[in-house]
């Protein structure tokens, strides 16, 4: 089964262009959230692309966690006009290599137009890189961030060095583009010295947020420093903790799903801080919850170290409400070229004072939340990005 096709695109003034036949390959895919932002971005750009009426489908497997998810497996099922294929992973898992997927990607590879593969240093890329290349399909790569130099100087750097010699630096030269979300994703690949490839930067998207009846603040308490995403060394948590000793009106509520089993480092950094009182883990939320968490906020802070995009900060833009970011967060240009927020570095009291002072200044707040809700409906709608991401497919497969 395929999806069906839907009556192709057309932009104004151009003539009807046929549909594409496009395959998107990603290690993990919904319902397995526990993987954060491109769980999210990679669905939401397939969708945008059926909505074009194209014929989209994903190749991944169903490995969720040390479990998997309930999904059937070897069949499609068709999600938002999207087909979407679960393989069972075989020896190396770790590695997400599926023989499965691989015996699919042989026998179907060459009936598309144009494949996206949505990793780096995992089997599914390696394996859709060398059919498509077989097949003469042209093929895009996106690193979805973990082309960074910090990133790989601190998690398996031998193991990360070692894949790159052997695989990833073939697999980078024969893609037809990168697809990067944003500008700094795209200086951290130029910094590796890696092949240079066209590289085509298009950000990720959102939806809108759901209406809600809950008011969009608490009455009373303290103002909600809110911090929502994996639970992750990279993430800053290690700046942002201890920045709320410089913000003591305010609470910090830290919302997302702990894999690396960092819960213990944020609250020893907590406690050494002086503000465990004030530092409330509430694990991770999802759907309606999410929205009025985020919604809920005075202030959401992201203090990454590294951060390709930044999906829960478009998110809280889209609520209206201000954000304060470091540097290395993909969105930071963004942000501070549309009003949204403040960037700022993120040494412990110069991020805290940046809260601190939108905490205090009510009508700066609400200065940078309604540009922050302009921007996110104007600039990162999923039609916006599935357009310009059209744009790519069809330059690639006349080419």
């Amino acid at each position: 089964m395929t999806p069906a096709l839907r009556p192709p695109s057309t932009d104004a003034n151009c003539a009807i262009a046929p549909p594409l036949r496009i395959l998107h390959v990603v290690p993990s895919y919904l319902p397995a959230v526990r993987y954060g932002g491109p769980i999210y971005s990679v669905h939401g750009l397939c969708k945008a692309l059926a909505a074009r009426g194209h014929a989209v489908e994903v190749f991944t497997t169903n490995v969720d966690g040390p479990g998997l998810s309930d999904v059937p497996v070897g069949a499609p099922i068709d999600m938002d006009g999207v087909g979407v294929w679960y393989f069972a992973c075989g020896a190396g898992r770790r590695l997400y290599r599926s023989p499965a997927m691989g015996a699919a990607l042989r026998a179907r590879v060459a009936t598309f137009d144009v494949v996206h593969m949505h990793s780096v240093f995992l089997w599914p890329t390696l394996a859709a890189a060398r059919a498509a290349a077989a097949a003469g399909v042209p093929y895009v790569v996106a690193p979805r961030g973990m082309l960074v130099g910090d990133l790989i100087t601190r998690k398996s750097r031998a193991l990360k060095s070692a894949w790159i010699t052997l695989f990833e630096r073939r697999t980078l030269a024969r893609a037809a583009a990168l697809h990067m979300t944003s500008a700094v994703e795209s200086a951290e690949y130029r910094k590796l010295r890696l092949p240079e490839r066209p590289i085509v930067e298009i950000p990720n998207g959102i939806d809108p947020p759901p209406a809600t009846t809950a008011p969009s603040r608490p009455r009373g308490g303290r103002p909600i420093v809110l911090f929502l995403g994996r639970l992750s060394w990279k993430k800053g948590l290690d700046r942002l903790v201890p920045a709320m000793a410089y913000v003591p009106e305010a609470e910090l509520v830290i919302a997302g799903n702990d894999d690396e089993g960092y819960t213990a480092t944020i609250e020893r950094l907590a406690r050494e801080a002086g503000v465990a009182d004030r530092v409330r883990l509430v694990g991770q939320v999802q759907g309606q919850d999410k929205w009025d968490l985020m919604r809920s906020a005075t202030v959401f802070a992201l203090a990454s170290h590294s951060e390709n995009f930044g999906n829960t900060v478009l998110e809280a833009m889209a609520c209206g409400v201000p954000v304060v970011v470091t540097p290395e967060v993909g969105l930071a240009e963004e942000v501070a070229m549309c009003g949204a927020g403040i960037v700022v570095e993120g040494e412990a009291r110069t991020f805290g004072e940046a809260i601190a002072g939108l905490i205090r200044d009510e009508p700066r707040r609400s200065a940078l939340g309604t540009a922050g809700a302009v921007a996110a409906q104007d600039r990162f709608s999923w039609a916006a990005v599935g357009k310009a991401t059209e744009r790519l497919y069809r330059d690639l497969a006349q080419t």
